[in-house]
């Protein structure tokens, strides 16, 4: 019986500065009660970590969402096995994805949270936080709606060792692009280039604007998950009705919005600038899944992750992602 159990959650007490997320969260226990009024409980085996979840953990108001409340569980997306449910969709046993909280188990309403039940026939089901979920729906979508990356174009994409830069480099190799990555320090490189068969670009070690001047004919899509420096290092160097599809903005989640230096780019250019959200697409979630399924048992597509074991471990392996320390998904093994 859940009435057994008790729960331990990563509590959010304070908007962080920098990278002080010991500052920012507590790691706090209570007991769990039976679900009630369509609740479902459920034992999380990973938590997924995510780039993302650092703006909504600032006081910005003109974020894609509103900034998360102070001293609530902190939210974030994890796979498990539901213990017990008060809805008739969901039955103890099954295997889903869900937005619920960094805890050992999480309670959630399922369609507040978007759960969602999985394929268990998957061979790994960390899969279905990486190229299976809303990970790999970011990296096809980008790619192929909000880029329209066609065959023989040059495509860029930043943060290529980090999880959705995994997916859009295949997604678009997969596609007959010439792929170019952005990534820190030169193993990510060796390893995009020797794993995934993409020109890799250190921008840690390398002046990146004098890289992608090299490109013959530009680029023509660009995935940016950096914002910052990086762009203003691609706008000059953008082909003619070239397209930039922004995905993520790490350069700026922690501090101050960032004025891009070579806007006058666009118009030079002729560029198209288009910002990406998954939850806007989340209702075309089965169709991509199956589209990224097929890539994935054909072997074309995959993810290496980067796994840190225990909840006690969270803040380290969080920290990962704002310092360049992970390679592909990072995740939180728990059960």
């Amino acid at each position: 019986m859940v009435e057994n159990l008790t729960n331990r959650f990563w509590k959010f007490i304070k908007r962080p500065e920098g990278n002080a997320y010991d500052e920012a969260f507590t790691l706090e226990e209570t007991p769990l009660v039976a679900p009630v009024d369509g609740q479902v409980i459920v034992k999380n085996q990973y938590l997924s970590l995510d780039a993302g979840t650092r703006m909504w953990i600032t006081g910005r108001e003109d974020g894609y969402q509103p900034p998360l409340d102070l001293n609530i569980p902190m939210v974030g997306l994890g796979v498990g096995e539901v213990i017990a449910s008060s809805d008739p969709n969901f039955v103890e046993g099954d295997l889903v994805r869900g937005f619920g909280q960094w805890a050992d188990y999480s309670v959630v309403t399922a369609e507040l949270s978007g759960l969602m039940k999985l394929d268990k026939s998957i061979d790994d089901i960390r899969q279905h936080l990486g190229v299976l979920g809303f990970t790999g729906w970011t990296g096809m979508w980008g790619i192929m709606e909000t880029g329209e990356a066609k065959a023989g174009e040059n495509v860029l994409v930043s943060a290529a060792g980090g999880a959705a830069g995994m997916v859009a480099c295949q997604i678009a190799k997969n596609l007959g692009c010439h792929v170019y990555g952005t990534a820190g320090g030169a193993n990510k490189c060796a390893f995009l280039e020797k794993e995934f068969g993409i020109t890799a670009i250190d921008y840690k070690s390398e002046n990146v604007e004098e890289r992608l001047a090299q490109i013959e004919g530009g680029i023509d899509v660009y995935f940016d998950n950096v914002g910052g420096p990086q762009l203003d290092a691609v706008f000059p160097n953008m082909a003619n009705y070239g397209r930039i599809a922004i995905s993520g903005l790490i350069a700026e989640y922690s501090g101050q919005p960032t004025h891009p230096a070579r806007f006058d780019q666009i118009l030079m250019k002729r560029l198209t600038v288009k910002g990406f959200f998954s939850p806007d697409f989340a209702d075309q979630g089965p169709r991509l899944t199956e589209a990224l399924k097929e890539q994935y048992l054909a072997g074309k597509l995959n993810m290496p992750f980067d796994v840190t074991d225990g909840l006690d471990n969270m803040l380290a392996a969080y920290t990962k992602l704002f310092t360049g320390g992970n390679i592909g998904k990072t995740l939180v093994k728990l059960f």
